[in-house]
């Protein structure tokens, strides 16, 4: 037994650094920088995943308040209020969206949402949008009807 020892721990070597190095190449391409962000359609204005994620959200709601306007005479005054309107659905309710922190206040006339990124920087901008329709966005600070409009 002694003489099959020295083989299983060389055996076992091996595979360890077999697995090692065939591992390897998965670590490296863990660590490197992210891939440059692919656009999702031609035109797309958002700079990452996670404001084209924002940004749909945006337009879903954006959506619904039309549809639901034109449907009872005013704007839902909340997010609950707008399920079943368009593609708005029970779970998007809820304002956490991933990087991204959803606002919205409401009259029955006019109402305002915001989507507030968790980081704000080139990649992250904040977004805002009212009862016209356009989405407005800032690199730097909270966006506001005077930002400008995302194309």
């Amino acid at each position: 037994m002694q003489k099959f020892r020295p083989q299983f721990r060389v055996g076992l070597t091996l595979l360890t650094l077999t697995t090692i190095a065939l591992s390897a190449p998965m670590l490296c391409a863990a660590q490197s920088p992210a891939a440059a962000y692919q656009p999702k359609f031609a035109g797309d204005p958002a700079r990452s995943d996670s404001e084209a994620a924002a940004l749909a959200y945006m337009r879903v709601v954006l959506r619904a308040q039309r549809q639901f306007n034109k449907q009872y005479g005013h704007f839902a005054t909340s997010l609950a209020e707008l399920v079943h309107s368009g593609s708005f659905t029970k779970r998007m309710v809820n304002p956490n969206r991933g990087d991204y922190v959803a606002g919205f206040k409401s009259k029955k006339d006019s109402f305002v949402l915001t989507m507030t990124p968790n980081q704000l920087d080139a990649q992250h901008r904040s977004f805002y949008a009212e009862d016209d329709g356009k989405i407005h966005a800032e690199e730097d600070k909270p966006a506001d009807a005077s930002s400008p409009v995302v194309k």
